[in-house]
């Protein structure tokens, strides 16, 4: 397996190269003992060629700024709200945690600039509260912005935004993220943020989630994402909250937008350079997709049969066997990579069989069994097929659960029976 996920890395970084990514920080993942090891996985990225534009949080040094000097808030919707007379502190600390991020580059070799590359207006008077200096996003100078990256540095945003006639106000780091991820059509945005793992144990996920075996949700399609949303209304709200900033960022062109534990060590390069990360992925309906065979993917199809065939589930099969069924056979394909494969032969009598079931160990949570196997029966059916029947030794409780039936060994086509191993004893299961 360390030379299969070797040449995940290398695809990747084939793949991500030029490729740009926003970073989220929260202020607990900046003040945390992690930090500088995240920031060293920063600049990793960024020498691997990807461009990287980093928004840090400063909810919690504007808290300690404004406390100090005995200046009052409240928060309303999410938005801190102050007096124009707290902004000047606010302005200070937003640029405190900046200048930390960017420091911390400079001790490992990258270049970075702070800017002002957002225009905002005032949140203003909504049903007669006054948001005071809360701000809201008017535009992005994405044309400063890309020459910045092409030019190889990485641009910080503080949580300030300024007007036309140069008055600052308080944005939200988190929708900064999600506007400049948009702006920028970027790849991937990130948003790290300090003990947010979505489990099961915290929250209420439907069952027809496919969960990582310790309760993790690693990934959710935008529809997913409102079914979440609708089972967790009174879930935490900063997390509801990102969920919700990354289904509209996927959904105005953000190829995928991940929500990460900035307390694990390695979260950012683990989520880039693997299908599974250990994050949980919000992405649209282009993630996974099953395709035909070709002779390209043999090797692969191969290696994810071997531990089926060691455990005695599926029968041997040769490279010059599955070249000779070329057509037979589909793969199911996650950035470039083949995790899974299945095949559906057809015989004489008008019968089909689904055979050679096999899915990759690693993402055996992810459903992709039953969407083979939902394929392929659509197939079938598609092409009038007289039955649709499996053979297996160790699957019928789960081939039972897809409402398959068992059947006798007569009932299949002579062909089959032909090469039916007794030794082996496979039974037959027909779906009904």
């Amino acid at each position: 397996m360390k030379a299969d996920n070797i040449r995940n890395v290398i695809r990747y970084l084939q793949k991500f190269k030029n490729a740009t990514v926003v970073i989220y920080l929260d202020d607990k993942t900046i003040e945390s003992p992690l930090f500088s090891s995240h920031i060293r996985d920063i600049a990793l990225l960024h020498e691997a060629g990807i461009k990287v534009v980093i928004i840090p949080g400063a909810r919690s040094r504007i808290d300690q700024l404004l406390t100090a000097g005995k200046i009052s808030w409240e928060y309303k919707d999410g938005c801190r709200v102050t007096d124009s007379d707290a902004m000047p502190v606010i302005k200070m600390a937003a640029f405190d945690v900046s200048n930390i991020v960017m420091t911390s580059l400079a001790a490992n070799g990258i270049n970075a600039i702070i800017g002002n590359w957002v225009r905002s207006r005032a949140k203003g008077i909504i049903e007669g509260f006054d948001f005071g200096t809360a701000g809201e996003i008017d535009r992005l100078n994405t044309e400063a912005l890309r020459k910045i990256l092409d030019d190889g540095f990485i641009p910080i945003f503080p949580c300030i935004g300024w007007n036309m006639s140069g008055r600052p106000y308080n944005i939200s780091s988190a929708t900064l993220a999600q506007e400049v991820a948009i702006s920028l059509s970027a790849d991937k945005l990130f948003y790290v943020m300090e003990s947010r793992t979505i489990n099961n144990s915290y929250y209420n996920i439907p069952e027809s989630f496919a969960l990582a075996e310790n309760g993790d949700l690693p990934a959710m399609n935008l529809e997913e994402v409102d079914e979440f949303l609708a089972a967790n209304k009174d879930a935490e709200p900063d997390v509801i909250s990102v969920l919700e900033k990354a289904k509209e960022a996927c959904r105005r062109g953000v190829t995928r937008v991940h929500i990460v534990d900035g307390n694990l060590d390695g979260v950012l390069p683990c989520e880039i350079f693997s299908e599974l990360g250990s994050g949980t992925m919000i992405y649209t309906s282009n993630y996974g997709k099953i395709r035909a065979m070709t002779q390209t993917d043999i090797p692969s199809v191969l290696g994810i049969m071997r531990p089926f065939v060691e455990k005695g589930n599926l029968l041997e099969r040769t490279e010059a066997q599955l070249a000779g069924q070329l057509s037979d056979f589909v793969v199911y394909e996650i950035d470039g990579g083949v995790h899974a494969c299945a095949a559906l032969h057809f015989y004489d009598d008008g019968q089909a069989e689904i055979a050679a079931v096999a899915v990759d160990e690693n993402f055996r949570h992810m459903g992709i069994g039953l969407k083979l196997v939902e394929h392929l029966t659509g197939t079938a059916k598609s092409r009038c097929a007289k039955g649709i029947f499996i053979m297996t030794t160790q699957a019928a409780d789960w081939f039972e659960a897809l409402k398959f039936k068992e059947d006798s060994i007569d009932s299949i086509p002579a062909e089959r029976r032909a090469i039916w191993n007794k030794k082996r004893n496979s039974k037959v299961y027909r779906l009904r």
